[in-house]
């Protein structure tokens, strides 16, 4: 897994609707109706990190999650990060 520079990094977050980049990780907050439809997305994203082999971290309270994505091995984001957090937002959105 290659290491993306900040400037890779911020050209490609051109091309994903609603996601940072702050403290060497992608951010991103979803907030839904209630605590049902949140716990479902974590589940659907769950899936597709274990598939993936490259899972969020993230916190859960009520209604609004918020996931961090990096790959701790690479000791940054790489492509990865910004494959998981696509297949995310095509989950949710």
């Amino acid at each position: 897994m290659k290491l993306l520079t900040e400037l890779q990094i911020r050209s490609k977050l051109q091309e994903i609707e609603g996601w940072l980049y702050e403290d060497n990780a992608l951010h991103t907050t979803f907030e839904f109706d209630n605590f049902k439809e949140a716990f479902s997305a974590m589940t659907r994203i769950a899936f597709e990190a274990e598939r993936l082999n490259h899972h969020p971290d993230w916190s859960n309270v009520y209604n609004k999650l918020q996931i961090s994505l990096s790959t701790h091995d690479a000791g940054g984001v790489t492509d990865n990060d910004f494959e998981l957090a696509q297949i995310i937002n095509d989950l949710v959105g």
